[in-house]
């Protein structure tokens, strides 16, 4: 098989990096850069023979960019890495024949395109020698043959359907199985499954977005109202719920997978302002019921330039946006304590107030076409963040946190193609940081809280006073990534790839920054003289003060490597065999060595000597901890074309995926070690503690000195002060996936049925390692809780709670996702889909996957614990959506979810009866009723055509059109001891806690040129 001839321009490598030039020598890759790039295949053939040797050339018509292969012996053909986009493909055959197709590719797709040429048309002259020229434009490509459980969203749908904010990912709820929800505070998350947000992983232009050391999934998303892009700057995306290829990594719950928007031969721009403002939203339930209504805004706005800078070779494109809200909050005292119970100063503080958020983002892109061989593209993304957070709810104005939130990314990527083969480069960088502080310094923080038994923290009622977050943490470095495609073996799609990444981790803090003072709510009610209960603060260790680094550093060091084949073993069975293997090195982990006093404490120590586990298993010599190498993750899937049309299509896989240990979890053993939390007691009439002048105190006033504190802790700095210790042969986290469904492809309409079951195992767990002089953790005759006498109440002498960290979590989802999508096209002028989800989600630790709530403190550990409903996955989810061409250019689109009712942790006493050794049990609890969220969301646009190349747009936004109130809370206590709780399942009169938004209006002014 010989290259035909053709015109190239030879690429000058000076413009790129020795080092990529290095990574691609290597000729293998790295595990994302193929995830974008569309793949267009099929059969060509003349006079239903097939064409061998013909010439099939595919050009993208907006930028000119073109990718030459030659058909093989039996007239097939493979075109991998092909940008999404609409292409001209073009056949030639047998002394100059040809056939011309347009298409369009989408995102990570596999798309099948036969091509025939039967002879001349009739509206041809010439005789059979002369060139003859036969003109078809296609419909977009359906992709039905894949066997992952995959779904897109289209350009259309990012631009036409209703949302909140300009996060590309709220799109992403459209596909079953998937979740994006907006917490009361704005914050958004996108999860999937029984698992929560941690597990996914976001492709950016074949580049993964991994959060290393902080929660959320992708880098800068935990507990942000920000978004990780602009929208502007996304053309479309893929979501994958189960089953995908060897070249995902890092990944155990959904993969998403967008391309970036390019510059094209045309000079393109746009700009939007949006805006809402207080009288454009209904009041919140607290507003009604204080009677008054906090000044919000949201304010939006942004603009895209594109062009050519040599046209069909260097094109550039540039997008920012920006946010700039005043979002209203609620301060209402929880556990449905009404506000006339709490004392005079604090009950001044309740009602509304006001959460500032301010946000830029910025991306750049050049993309260089240096030949049909070669194409190069830079790409730079920044974020930069500002806003108040943790106000509202329990939470007062002045007890809130002041946080920053920034981003650098840049990526370089090389393409460069050979006749049967692609490579694909990247060589990247990423710089993100994440700093809270309190908004509040040096003023002592106010814990309120009810249900404190014996010292221990009880159920928060409101914060006040000085905030306690303070924390610094990020992750920065560059990797260097190669994937490598081969078609040249008949009916074989083969990928390789290699990733190294060298990226440094930093985790700092230091909580509670201001000291936090407990107050026992039912002790302040019936003494005249109020003291708090205890105090917990955090204070630097003497010999730690004068370290010049404060944070705990890792240079990690991460390899990936994989195979994957998509074989097509005839017209009707497709198979998808990979394997991919990957290895992380964390330094500050491996590296550690415990105290030696606290060493010689834990071996002293007489209550662990006879208990059910083995200190010496986190006790860390520095050299007794290995890398987890058993991360091996075979992938197989399949699809066969009942008729081999495409049109009804059964598909499936398996597969494991290992995801990662959060940073922020490892480096607590060594944060906690040189910066200690304390917690002391004060001997109180209502919460007695025998006096030791250690960890228990007759109250006095100094004690609201911090100072003092200080001092005291300095004179006997680890007396009281939390053990972290982790277990030294620690896993990665991990998920099987299992897959039986079936497509159709019905006219316009494409459906989808499948069966999923995903189980994941490793996950984090920290539990207490506190026990009693028996070795037993709870007294006799009980068998849940931190009651008194329990093990939770003996810490390690001279020390402080001993807390170990291991893996445990388990969460088992079977899930029956269906789907019905009529796309978009401009002919029909409508589309709308359909997304169901039914789920039987469970785990092991209830709220492990809604909250990342990765405690148990009232067993030892989670053996033989029972699988718990899990919180957060409604049983049924449906969501639908539209979106029509109106008369008068208007368009309208809708959006509507539904879910079943909510599921909330809770904790069953109902049965207790300790005479015959029932205690209570973790059992979550389903709030009565049919819904757990409504919510109906319209938008109509109208764009003016001014005759020019501008048009002007006006779109209105009304989100949860019928001001549907989605209650988030209601009263989960059952009873205890054979009593029922007449409440259980109702929601107290002041908990205002609601799934935003209420109907708001967003009014949305642009132009396009």
């Amino acid at each position: 098989m010989t290259r035909p001839e053709q015109k190239t321009i030879r690429l000058n490598r000076k413009l790129l990096s020795g080092a990529l030039a290095s990574c691609l020598a290597v000729a293998a890759g790295g595990a994302w850069a193929q995830s974008t790039g569309a793949m267009l295949r099929g059969q060509v053939s003349v006079e239903s023979a097939p064409a061998a040797g013909a010439t099939i050339r595919a050009i993208n018509v907006s930028t000119g960019y073109s990718r030459t292969v030659v058909a093989g012996t039996t007239g097939k053909y493979t075109l991998a890495g092909l940008p999404p986009g609409t292409y001209r493909v073009e056949m030639t055959a047998n002394e100059g024949l040809t056939t011309t197709k347009t298409v369009v590719l989408q995102v990570g797709q596999t798309a099948t395109l036969d091509l025939g040429i039967g002879g001349l048309p009739e509206t041809a002259t010439g005789d059979a020698t002369t060139l003859g020229t036969v003109t078809v434009v296609a419909a977009p490509l359906v992709e039905t043959k894949t066997s992952e459980v995959a779904t897109y969203v289209s350009t259309k749908q990012i631009e036409s359907l209703p949302q909140a904010s300009r996060n590309f990912l709220s799109f992403a709820d459209t596909v079953p199985g998937m979740i994006f929800s907006t917490g009361t505070e704005g914050s958004t998350s996108l999860r999937s499954g029984a698992q929560n947000s941690n597990g996914i992983n976001v492709y950016i232009d074949g580049v993964g977005q991994k959060n290393y050391v902080l929660k959320g999934g992708i880098s800068g998303q935990d507990a942000t109202r920000g978004n990780p892009f602009p929208q502007l700057a996304i053309g479309e995306y893929k979501v994958i719920t189960s089953n995908y290829k060897a070249e995902y990594d890092q990944i155990s719950s959904a993969a998403v997978t967008a391309v970036t928007r390019s510059g094209t031969n045309d000079f393109d721009g746009s700009v939007f302002s949006s805006f809402n403002v207080t009288d454009m939203r209904a009041r919140t339930p607290a507003e009604i019921r204080l009677d008054d209504k906090v000044r919000s805004k949201e304010f939006e706005y942004g603009a895209s330039f594109s062009g050519p800078i040599i046209r069909d070779a260097l094109h550039f494109f540039m997008a920012y946006e920006a946010k700039d809200y005043r979002s209203p909050r609620t301060v209402s005292p929880g556990e449905n304590v009404p506000p006339s119970a709490l004392p005079p100063e604090l009950r001044a503080l309740l009602g509304p107030a006001n959460a500032p958020f301010n946000s830029d983002l910025f991306f750049g892109k050049l993309s260089w076409q240096a030949g049909d061989d070669h194409l190069v593209e830079l790409t730079t993304k920044y974020r930069d963040e500002t806003e108040l957070t943790n106000i509202g709810d329990r939470s007062t104005a002045l007890f809130g946190t002041d946080k920053s939130n920034d981003e650098l990314r840049v990526d370089l990527r090389w393409q460069f193609s050979g006749v049967d083969w692609l490579n694909d480069a990247h060589l990247t960088y990423e710089d993100a940081s994440f700093n809270p502080e309190p908004i509040t310094v040096g003023v002592p923080g106010i814990r309120l809280v009810t249900g404190v038994e014996n010292g221990n923290d009880g159920r928060a009622v409101l914060n006040a006073g000085g905030g306690s977050d303070f924390q610094d943490k990020g992750q920065k470095g560059w990797s260097l990534q190669d994937d490598l495609t081969f078609t040249g073996v008949d009916g074989h799609v083969m990928k390789m790839g290699v990733k190294y990444k060298d990226v440094e981790l930093n985790q700092f803090q230091q909580q509670p920054f201001n000291p936090q003072y407990g107050f026992d709510l039912e002790e302040s009610l019936l003494t005249p003289n109020v003291f708090p209960y205890r105090v917990q603060f955090s204070a630097v260790l003497p010999g730690v003060r004068d370290r010049p680094d404060r944070n705990i550093q890792s240079t990690n060091k991460q390899f990936g490597i994989y195979f994957q084949d998509d074989w097509e073993v005839n017209d009707k069975l497709t198979l998808n065999l990979g394997l991919r293997w990957d290895y992380e090195k964390t330094p500050a982990y491996l590296d550690y060595r415990t105290p030696n006093d606290l060493v010689t404490a834990l071996r002293g120590w007489s209550n662990i000597q006879n208990t059910d586990y083995n200190i010496e298993d986190y006790i860390s010599n520095g050299s007794n901890r290995k890398a987890f190498k058993d991360a091996w993750q075979p992938r197989l899937g399949f699809s066969y074309d009942l008729f081999a049309d495409e049109n009804h299509v059964i598909f499936g896989g398996a597969g494991r995926s290992y995801d990662r240990n959060l940073f922020d979890y490892i480096a607590l053993e060594q944060t906690r070690t040189l910066f200690p939390t304390y917690r002391y007691r004060f001997n109180t009439p209502g919460n007695p503690c025998t006096v030791d002048n250690a960890t228990c105190f007759d109250f006095d006033p100094r004690f609201f000195d911090p100072n003092f504190l200080i001092d005291l802790a300095a004179d006997n700095p680890r007396q009281g002060a939390e053990v972290w210790m982790i277990n030294n042969d620690l896993k990665t986290p991990y998920s099987d996936q299992f897959s039986l469904g079936m497509r159709n492809a019905l006219g316009d309409w494409n459906t989808s049925v499948t069966l999923v079951h995903v189980q994941s195992k490793d996950g984090i767990i920290r539990s207490l390692g506190n026990r009693r002089p028996d070795g037993s953790f709870h007294e006799p005759g009980r068998s849940f809780g931190a009651g008194p006498g329990d093990g939770s109440q003996f810490g390690v002498p001279g020390f402080g709670t001993l807390i170990l960290t291991d893996n445990g979590i388990e969460t088992r989802l079977n899930s029956l996702l269906l789907s019905l999508d009529k796309p978009y096209t401009p002919t029909s002028g409508w589309g709308t889909t359909v997304a169901y989800t039914f789920s039987d989600a469970k785990e092991n630790r209830s709220n492990a996957a809604q909250n990342d709530e990765s405690f148990i403190f009232d067993f030892p550990n989670l053996d033989g614990q029972r699988m718990l409903r899990s919180v957060g996955v409604p049983r049924h989810r449906l969501v639908a959506t539209g979106i029509y061409d109106a008369p008068w250019g208007i368009t309208l689109s809708g959006k509507l979810t539904l879910t079943s009712a909510i599921t909330k942790d809770a904790i069953n006493c109902f049965w207790r009866n300790l005479d015959i050794g029932q205690d209570c049990f973790f059992d979550p609890a389903t709030r009565p009723g049919t819904w757990g969220q409504r919510q109906f969301d319209v938008a109509a646009e109208k764009i003016w055509d001014t005759g020019t190349d501008i048009k002007f747009r006006l779109r209105m936004d009304v989100l949860n059109l019928f001001n549907n109130t989605n209650y988030l809370n209601f009263n989960t206590f059952r009873g205890e001891d054979g009593v029922a709780n007449p409440l259980f399942g109702t929601r107290a009169d002041t908990d205002d806690a609601i799934l935003l938004p209420t109907r708001m209006v967003k009014v949305t002014m642009g132009a396009s040129w």
